[in-house]
């Protein structure tokens, strides 16, 4: 019985050692670029001690402060819109009967999955000119939206095939109409879904630099724009202590998703046996 055991000891070590480097490969340069967003040096290589100088000059810097409040509206914006959409074509694909099209439907509402953020860029860059829109917030919203609606309709329709339709029957069977079943009985249950889907999106929106450059305008440059435009310059200490501050708000955002993502499995998991 001792060989057994050995070999298994064995094997949990290496799967230990590569979990560890892997993580270091992934993590350990963003945990060296917040350490040095506390650099009091004005050179980024060379550590002067620990200051919250270049926080307060992003603070302080007007222009970087309205390219944060722009990312921060697009993200808002297009993230309310792509959860409106997405959650409508996921009930659709979902709940309704088979249509005609309905295989180029799913087709088109998740091809931005898997096609290029530049060819998307363009095409929309093109659309734009074409109609002769001013490019600014509302150019960039729209792309954004059309981004990150299909990641919402996946997470969605996920959850709503998990679903126990009987749920509805049940409430159907009681004297409500469809539609009055799903807003009491099933929109609850899919509530944290949603949530989820609206924070992925946010997510994606504040952290798109492609499609971004390819449909925004003067005036209307957006953070990671900004960021990039100064990076091309050189790393400024500024840049790390924002970069600290996003990924601050990304971390929250997504301890927030995953919690909402349980709760609906635990909702859906206590709904079973009615």
């Amino acid at each position: 019985m001792a060989r057994p055991v050995t070999r298994l000891t064995r094997l949990t070590r290496f799967n230990m050692t590569s979990l560890a480097l892997g993580l270091a490969f992934l993590y350990l340069p963003i945990v060296i670029l917040v350490i040095y967003s506390f650099n009091a040096s004005r050179l980024v290589t060379v550590w002067g001690g620990w200051s919250l100088r270049w926080y307060r000059e992003f603070f302080g810097d007007r222009a970087m402060l309205e390219a944060a409040w722009m990312s921060l509206s697009v993200a808002a914006v297009s993230a309310t819109l792509a959860t409106l959409l997405g959650t409508l074509a996921a009930i659709g694909l979902a709940r309704g009967e088979r249509f005609r099209g309905r295989a180029l439907f799913s087709g088109m509402l998740y091809s931005p999955l898997v096609m290029p953020e530049v060819i998307s860029g363009l095409s929309l860059l093109l659309l734009f000119v074409a109609l002769n829109a001013e490019r600014g917030f509302w150019t960039v919203t729209i792309a954004h939206t059309t981004l990150t609606m299909c990641f919402v309709t996946v997470v969605v329709q996920s959850r709503l095939a998990t679903l126990d339709r009987s749920l509805e029957e049940a409430a159907m069977d009681l004297g409500c109409d469809p539609v009055r079943a799903f807003l009491l009985v099933t929109l609850p249950l899919i509530v944290p879904a949603i949530v989820a889907g609206w924070m992925l999106a946010f997510t994606l929106s504040l952290d798109d630099v492609v499609i971004a450059s390819f449909t925004t305008g003067p005036g209307s440059a957006t953070l990671p724009i900004r960021i990039y435009s100064e990076v091309r310059l050189g790393v400024k200490p500024e840049i790390n202590a924002i970069c600290t501050l996003g990924i601050v708000l990304i971390a929250v955002i997504i301890v927030i998703a995953s919690f909402a993502s349980k709760l609906s499995s635990a909702r859906g998991e206590s709904a079973a046996p009615l």
